[in-house]
């Protein structure tokens, strides 16, 4: 019967997150805007919620809808029988799906960046100098 020494599987526990350092340090950055304030120098990857998405996309679709509610009502099932709808359909769910992350995260006012879900900054729209100026502060309380 061959034995597993302990040392190893310590050592291999141990180093695996150092080896993995900064594939596993990058930080989580969610970017809230609507079409009025957009986000500039947004770096590859980073998320960009525009929470008035749900709003234009209403607007959209309600564009060409006759007042008369039957025939609207039928427009609208014309509509979503298209291969198309599905795109749209699948638009509304991202927009609600950033409504509700922001209703969870408090965001107040945008634009906002969020970093790791804890740390909010507001009111600048070049995320990459509120990436730098969070780094800089970060590294002041002795973190990173």
């Amino acid at each position: 019967m061959e034995r597993h020494h302990p040392r190893r599987w310590l050592a291999a526990f141990v180093l695996f997150p150092c080896l993995a350092g900064p594939a596993l340090a990058e930080p989580a950055i969610e970017v809230f805007t609507t079409a009025g304030a957009p986000a500039v120098n947004v770096p590859s990857g980073v998320a960009v919620i525009e929470l008035d998405a749900s709003g234009r996309l209403d607007a959209e679709l309600s564009q060409d809808l006759p007042a008369d509610p039957e025939l609207a009502e039928a427009m609208m099932r014309e509509r979503m029988a298209t291969p198309e709808w599905q795109e749209t359909a699948d638009r509304y769910a991202d927009s609600y799906l950033g409504l509700a992350r922001a209703w969870q995260l408090g965001i107040e006012k945008v634009p906002a960046v969020v970093i790791d879900g804890r740390y909010v900054i507001y009111g600048q729209p070049d995320v990459a100098a509120v990436l730098r100026e969070a780094e800089r502060l970060m590294g002041q309380g002795g973190r990173r």
